[in-house]
């Protein structure tokens, strides 16, 4: 048997020899991963614990915003003219709430929920997280408040929700004054975040739009309160850790009396007999009324007819409606009384007598024999022609206010210039904001040689600054101008800023508020304010408006106007019969009362209301309603027609504290 060769499959030795250099290399990467894990836990636990704890806290504790209650406005005696009322929503909070679609469907049917807002709470669902409400009513009534109390409890995830919301008791009264609040938009919000108010506005759902309501409403809205609370992984409050009460908005006290508010109101609106049903209706007038404090500017009516409920407008108007109101062509949204442009007629006389009996244009003295026409000197260019066709003989500065003579205003316009007769009207504050206290405040057109060239291309003309001597032309004006105007003549040359702002309410104490006054016509002579003030006293004794005005209980000073809407060749008469009602001309008033001591001043515009006597009634009854007895002390169910509230009623309140 041959000998065999064997050879050693394995080598225990080396094996062992390499098990050992593996066991301790895994040995030292253990050691090495476990003091990174060390290094790594003391950098969390130890070096960076407060910055972690922070960040955590951050993640289990939230800051909720609590909106603040809206600061209420008064008129001057204490009659609440915007409330904050109580109103019922229902909330759902969709991950609270098994199946939904079928409860969506029980709530609908138990409810009578419409299927527009199914929809809308269905799209709103879309737009946030599921752990946060989700309003499906906006505005519960009575009716529905009741049946879901009693079945509640078959609906988790189901709540009422009550908040105050804005509510103006007077309706369309006080619309162009007080304005508005709407739902916060987009372009809201960017200017929050531009002005670094957002962060006050986190839980308010409304902010001020127009009037009052926009001009004051950092005063108005007040400071939002935080409630600190505990919250879970999902979101959800476990515990109340501490609450920062919100501060309510300031109330404020405006300047205006709302009976004569509703009183002047009443004026512009007509009762007439429907030739078709022989029923009668009632058609409101459009125009403007301004009565103010010619001692002060605290304006005690401001009128714009015809308007609007702003109650629509605080959750939100619906297309349909805001497209009514955008294409009514009596345009409703337009607050006439700051914002309306008409020439201002034959009320800005006084002010053009001022500026020539200071320059030396005219004198007590100057008499003037006009034929019924006026044509620049040496020249074979247009007649202008006045309101009487013979014209007047022998026309002084008196006779001049108290007829309304325009032949002989022409001449004063020409022979003051367009430099000086613009550089005067513009100390009266035509041609500039009246600085009233809401934003909408157009300055009009005080038309100059630069306005005309920016505007048309044009250099000045002679012709062109003839008009201006009884405002018309380029010239435009807004009431609240012709209003301020005329208080500049009342009170010799000192201008009062025309403002709706009376007191501040801050808790208990009642702060009020002062506007600065100036004197920019501080160089007329007393003696010239005394000619024009007798010349208007003569407007209502025996001149235009003087049939309006016969057996008053007091001295009234005041001027008529007429606008004329379109020119007419110097052939052509106007006749009120022969033209449409929209091409009428506007009729003006504006005047003082009593002239010696004058303590209310009315401002009147009709549109296409003819002559301008046909305004001098409204300012006169406003004034009786003011110095003499009040003739009506209207409710606000009596004038204006009250929006249904949802659920709940509201009467205007009187403060204890008014004055």
């Amino acid at each position: 048997m041959k000998n065999k060769c064997y050879h050693q499959i394995r080598d225990h030795k080396q094996e062992n020899a390499l098990f050992i250099r593996r066991a301790i290399q895994a040995f030292v990467g253990i050691l090495l991963l476990t003091c990174v894990l060390i290094a790594n836990i003391y950098h969390l636990q130890v070096q960076d614990y407060s910055e972690y704890k922070a960040r955590s806290n951050n993640n289990s504790i939230k800051l909720i915003p609590v909106a603040p209650n809206r600061g209420r406005i008064y008129d001057r005696n204490g009659m609440i003219l915007a409330d904050n009322i109580p109103v019922c929503s229902l909330e759902i909070i969709p991950d609270q709430v098994k199946n939904l679609p079928q409860v969506l469907i029980q709530l609908q049917q138990l409810l009578g929920i419409s299927e527009q807002e199914i929809i809308a709470f269905n799209k709103a669902k879309s737009q946030v997280q599921a752990f946060k409400p989700v309003t499906l009513i906006s505005h519960m009534n009575d009716k529905q408040v009741a049946v879901f109390s009693v079945n509640e409890f078959a609906y988790p995830g189901v709540d009422v929700d009550a908040h105050l919301e804005r509510y103006y008791p007077y309706g369309a009264a006080l619309t162009h004054l007080l304005g508005y609040v709407g739902k916060i938009n987009d372009r809201d919000i960017a200017a929050l975040k531009k002005s670094d108010k957002y962060e006050n506005y986190e839980a308010t759902r409304t902010i001020g739009k127009l009037g009052i309501e926009h001009y004051y409403e950092a005063l108005l809205h007040g400071k939002t309160g935080y409630e600190t609370v505990e919250v879970n992984s999902h979101g959800r409050v476990v515990r109340t850790v501490s609450y920062v009460p919100p501060v309510a908005g300031k109330d404020l006290k405006l300047t205006i009396d709302i009976n004569l508010q509703l009183y002047a109101q009443k004026l512009l609106t007509l009762q007439q007999k429907d030739p078709t049903t022989g029923l009668m209706v009632t058609k409101v007038r459009r125009g403007a009324i301004v009565a103010m404090n010619p001692k002060n500017g605290a304006i005690l009516s401001m009128v714009s007819s015809p308007s609007y409920d702003p109650n629509l407008f605080v959750h939100g108007i619906s297309s349909k409606a805001y497209a009514a109101l955008l294409n009514d062509p009596a345009r409703p949204l337009i607050n006439r009384a700051t914002l309306g442009l008409y020439p201002p007629g034959s009320t800005v006389k006084p002010e053009v007598a001022a500026a020539g009996l200071t320059t030396g244009v005219i004198t007590e003295h100057t008499v003037r024999n006009n034929h019924g026409w006026w044509r620049i000197p040496n020249s074979k260019s247009r007649k202008f022609r006045d309101d009487i066709v013979q014209g007047f003989a022998n026309v002084d500065i008196y006779k001049a206010i108290e007829k309304s003579v325009n032949t002989y205003f022409y001449q004063v316009a020409y022979d003051l210039g367009i430099d000086r007769l613009s550089m005067w009207m513009t100390k009266f504050g035509y041609g500039q904001h009246s600085g009233i206290d809401i934003d909408e405040d157009s300055a009009g057109i005080m038309p100059t040689r630069a306005w005309k060239m920016a505007r048309f291309h044009h250099p000045w003309m002679q012709g062109d600054t003839v008009p201006l001597g009884i405002g018309q032309g380029y010239w435009t004006a807004t009431p609240i101008q012709i209003a301020k105007a005329t208080s500049v003549v009342a009170e010799n040359g000192v201008e009062h800023r025309p403002h709706l702002l009376k007191d501040i309410i801050d808790g208990k104490v009642q702060k009020p508020v002062t506007f600065a006054d100036f004197k920019p016509l501080s160089s007329v002579p007393q003696k010239d304010w005394a000619i024009i003030k007798k010349g208007m006293e003569l407007v209502v004794e025996k001149g235009t408006a003087s049939r309006m005005f016969q057996h008053m209980p007091f001295q009234v000073a005041g001027k008529t106007g007429t606008s004329q809407v379109y020119s007419m060749k110097d052939t052509q008469h106007y006749n009120a019969n022969e033209v449409a009602e929209h091409f009428k001309d506007h009729a003006l008033f504006t005047g003082f009362a009593p002239a010696n001591d004058p303590r209310i001043l009315v401002s009147v515009i009709l549109e296409h209301g003819g002559w301008g006597w046909n305004a001098a009634p409204i300012a006169r009854d406003i004034m009786e309603y003011v110095l003499v007895k009040p003739t009506l002390s209207p409710q606000p169910n009596e004038l204006v027609q009250q929006p249904s509230l949802v659920g709940h009623a509201s009467q205007a309140a009187v403060v204890a504290n008014s004055n």
